[in-house]
């Protein structure tokens, strides 16, 4: 009895490809690419000239915001040139309270 031959015939990777022909492409081509509508210079000023003005409902949102701001700003300073004789009062409290804080500090130990 004889082996068997198990010899496997050699294929060049390169011939089978070309035996193959041209594989099919998923996407566009280069020429595709290449031969794309573009838009004229006039256009591209156009649209860099809308970038530099922004979104309007930018424009409307940061407006809105700035008037949350002042109106913020207008009850702050009320509340501080109003009420001189109650922030005293407060700052008396809060040296009374970290006097006492610190007592306990000490005498934790």
């Amino acid at each position: 009895m004889g082996k068997r031959d198990n010899r496997v015939a050699y294929m060049n990777p390169i011939a089978m490809a070309r035996w193959r022909g041209a594989s099919q492409s998923a996407g566009p081509t280069i020429q595709d690419y290449l031969n794309r509508p573009r838009p004229t210079w006039e256009e591209v000023k156009k649209q860099l000239e809308n970038k530099k003005k922004g979104s309007k409902a930018l424009a409307e949102f940061e407006e809105k915001m700035n008037q949350n701001w002042k109106k913020e700003l207008e009850k702050s300073r009320e509340k501080i040139l109003g009420g001189n004789v109650s922030s005293s009062k407060r700052k008396e409290r809060k040296k009374k309270k970290k006097k006492k804080s610190c007592r306990y500090l000490f005498f934790t130990y």
